[in-house]
């Protein structure tokens, strides 16, 4: 599958492509656990756009867009992508859409996840993440808490709570979340390849997703001549 995963931040776009990578071997790619592990490793990329995730704000699209660019080449994504974080832009949607004509990529559906604002801000202030940048598992103080000493189930490593979720971030993060990238979901109905979910469980968006999918590859092939 190769799809784009919208949602407002704390929407369960990480959770769902994780879930969703393990049907068919599509990777899932995250603009967001890309840069915060250049901000751990302290790369140049990092400490450009430490900046910016710090304060809620979004990295401008310059570094993102050479990001995306270069993850697209490589090898891993023949079985399919899942894009997580990416675009959040009109303007990065049209740069995707040149680089995928690029690369003779077609999109299978764009996933909207709408969720109450309520319910993220509920997630995103439980939500702890591995401090390890080669694992960044994601945990939650209610449902799914790291090992009893706060360190990572996975790895070992010490879980801590992001900088840019803390309800003032998150707060910031949703408003500019509603200023830039929610025009997207009008660009991508547009397209006619847009679906909206609002089931909040992981599973059920899952199930809609792939649903949606066999939808549209029999609409695709009812229309082909």
């Amino acid at each position: 599958m190769r799809i784009i995963l919208l949602g407002a931040p704390g929407a369960g776009k990480g959770t769902v492509a994780k879930l969703l990578t393990k049907l068919d071997g599509s990777v899932q790619i995250s603009t967001g656990d890309i840069l915060r592990g250049a901000v751990k490793a302290g790369t140049p990329l990092g400490k450009k756009a430490q900046r910016y995730i710090d304060r809620g704000d979004l990295v401008p699209d310059s570094v993102i867009i050479g990001i995306m660019e270069k993850r697209l080449h490589d090898l891993d994504i023949r079985k399919g992508f899942l894009l997580d974080g990416f675009p959040r832009t009109i303007p990065q949607a049209e740069a995707l859409d040149a680089l995928l004509k690029k690369r003779n990529i077609i999109l299978d559906l764009v996933a909207n996840l709408d969720v109450p604002r309520a319910v993220i801000l509920d997630r995103l202030t439980t939500r702890r993440t591995c401090s390890n940048p080669a694992c960044q598992e994601i945990y939650n103080v209610k449902s799914n808490p790291p090992a009893p000493d706060g360190s990572c189930r996975k790895c070992g490593c010490p879980v801590t709570q992001r900088a840019d979720e803390t309800v003032d971030a998150i707060t910031k993060r949703y408003n500019i979340y509603n200023e830039k990238t929610a025009p997207l979901i009008n660009y991508y109905e547009k397209k006619g390849i847009l679906l909206t979910i609002q089931d909040t469980s992981t599973e059920g968006v899952a199930k809609a997703i792939q649903k949606g999918i066999m939808v549209k590859s029999r609409q695709d092939r009812s229309q082909t001549p």
